[in-house]
């Protein structure tokens, strides 16, 4: 069994416990152990080897090891499949709605016995929610929304998730040897989408093993890899299946000749593709999956590499992560692409959680792990005191634990640790420290965690507000989305990205997978508007730290380069460009300039 699978199965645990009323200690140690099981690069099943390792693992103690190899070794697990008798498996999909937690859908089941998305949905149009308590009409309302986001949803995958799922997969097919030349994702994996929908995989045939009895061998061999839940199709070069998780996998073989096509082709998008093949009859050639070729087909004009196939058309290699037919074409034509930012640029991690608060690591811990990533700093953002859920720290913690950071700044980690704090933005906009506590951070991080749901002209009042904070220097995952789970706040995009510019605010592009906020289109708004970007973690313990490539493809996706994204700098020039606080002498700088 795969890491992710193992999670999901802790994690449904822990949802049905809380929906069967268990105190929160007996639930959350499941939900802490699925947590930290998704985040780990290590195969829990290879770490139970050696019953001892699995204890080494922060929060997993003698009973949650035994668990786990009650998992490993039936494939589930027995309070899950029990309290399943009791629930149907089905709450667990109410439980992905906004604004329902495990109590709210514990009490639809017991009064409705709404088991299902459209039962709930079915309760909420007909008006029964409004008069009772902890629901009422605004709620009944953003059920409504969240059930319709549920439904646009269904089949899609995290990046994270599918990335995994296809690594499985690739890694699979490698035993069989040498007839396999190579292995590429294709598809909307390789163009860095938040979510996918299914995995294309192209298979090039080693040379010598093109005929038909090899690529029967070979897919002989993939079918028999052993998390397929139902195969769908066994053709003369492509294979298709279902996962145990629900994902699609198509594999092609190829030979070398047309994988460049291939890669492209399958690639996408669509509307990328369309435009392509337009400019292609343009100029005279037609372009498919197999070549470009002449209008006739008579001669091959290219498709072994991408590279060629673009360079027939006139046009500049253009990276997988704009493929979106947003003016890429164009830009490619006219040798304006940019120079997309890198996973190497980045020097810093701007967001990431210890002890002090719901992290799962110490600020040394952090550091050391962050320093054998490359970075050259980081800067620790435990929460500030109204997100209880999260520990959040109260002023005169805060102010110990700021004291804690620098001293272990100074005391030789290798790496800058930067003193600072992930803020809470208030429902009016105020920030949930003193001025004279924010005065004391190097890097202010100001994020919404609560109410939610404002109308859109009261959200954007919000985020106006804190962006005019002048202690406000970065606005930690915008828009608050969670991916297939929770829609991002309403608000005018536009003037809140202006503000940013006019004061100086830096916005996050978020890498945690379930966020990667903001989206290409706003990052897009960023660059255009001249507002400075941050790609942080949001870490939570030291395993979410590469999280930063996510960060770094939603960046690309976003067409933003390195004199976009401010923590590409060193520590000096990075804080130098950061938004001055009052009374310092960036502040006194700025205003003389003005």
């Amino acid at each position: 069994m795969d890491n992710k699978s193992i999670a999901r199965i802790l994690r449904d645990t822990a949802q049905l416990l809380e929906i069967d009323g268990a105190i929160i200690g007996r639930y959350r140690s499941y939900e802490k152990a699925a947590e930290l099981i998704s985040g780990l690069h290590e195969s829990i099943e290879e770490l139970a080897k050696d019953p001892d390792k699995l204890e080494e693992l922060p929060g997993i103690g003698e009973r949650m090891a035994e668990h786990l190899q009650e998992i490993l070794k039936t494939g589930d697990y027995s309070l899950r499949k029990k309290l399943l008798k009791k629930y149907p498996s089905t709450l667990l999909d109410i439980l992905q709605l906004q604004s329902l937690g495990p109590k709210k859908v514990a009490f639809l089941w017991s009064n409705f016995k709404a088991a299902t998305v459209a039962d709930v949905e079915k309760v909420a149009r007909e008006g029964k929610l409004r008069e009772l308590p902890g629901f009422g009409e605004k709620s009944e309302q953003n059920i409504l929304k969240a059930v319709e986001a549920f439904k646009r949803s269904t089949g899609r995958f995290r990046l994270d998730v599918a990335e995994a799922a296809a690594e499985g997969v690739i890694a699979d097919i490698k035993k069989y040897g040498k007839g396999v030349a190579s292995i590429t994702p294709a598809g909307s994996l390789r163009r860095g989408k938040e979510t996918v929908g299914d995995l294309d995989l192209l298979l090039t045939l080693a040379d010598g093993f093109t005929a038909q009895k090899h690529i029967d061998a070979i897919a002989e061999h993939i079918l028999k890899y052993p998390r397929i839940d139902q195969v769908l199709a066994h053709g003369e070069n492509k294979v298709s299946f279902n996962l145990d998780n629900g994902i699609q996998v198509d594999v092609r073989l190829l030979d070398k000749e047309s994988f460049g096509a291939a890669l492209l082709y399958f690639t996408g998008s669509r509307e990328h593709n369309v435009s392509l093949r337009g400019r292609a009859n343009d100029m005279g050639y037609t372009l498919n999956e197999y070549a470009l070729a002449t209008l006739k087909g008579e001669r091959r004009v290219a498709g072994r590499t991408e590279e060629e196939i673009y360079a027939k058309l006139k046009l500049d290699f253009i990276p997988p992560e704009i493929r979106e037919n947003t003016g890429e074409i164009e830009a490619a034509e006219q040798h304006r692409l940019p120079n997309l930012v890198r996973r190497e640029d980045i020097k810093g991690d701007l967001q990431m959680h210890t002890t002090a608060s719901d992290g799962k690591n110490s600020i040394e811990e952090m550091a050391e792990a962050a320093r054998k990533l490359g970075h050259e700093y980081i800067a620790i953002t435990d929460h500030s005191k109204s997100v209880t859920i999260a520990n959040g720290l109260d002023e005169r913690r805060m102010a110990a634990h700021s004291k804690k950071l620098r001293a272990a700044n100074a005391s030789g980690l290798g790496i800058r640790v930067l003193a600072g704090a992930e803020v809470d933005i208030l429902k009016d906009g105020q920030l949930d420290y003193s001025n004279e506590l924010l005065a004391q951070f190097e890097v202010v991080v100001c994020s919404i965690h609560s109410y939610m749901n404002l109308d859109r002209a009261a959200m954007t009042e919000r985020m106006l507000a804190a962006i005019e904070n002048p202690y406000t220097q970065i606005i930690g995952h915008p828009t608050g989305r969670l991916l297939l789970r929770r829609e991002a706040f309403e608000y005018d995009m536009g003037k809140v990205l202006d503000a940013a510019a006019k004061h100086g605010v830096a916005m996050e592009c978020n890498s945690y997978p379930d966020r990667l906020d903001l989206t290409d289109v706003y990052l897009r708004m960023c660059k255009e508007r001249g507002v400075k970007v941050v790609i942080s973690t949001d870490a939570h313990n030291t395993l979410h730290l590469p999280f930063i490539a996510y960060g770094v493809t939603m960046a690309r996706r976003g067409w933003l380069e390195k004199t976009n994204v401010i923590n590409t700098l060193p520590v000096d020039k990075f804080l130098a460009a950061l938004r001055p606080k009052p009374g310092s002498a960036g502040t006194k700088h700025a205003a003389a300039n003005r």
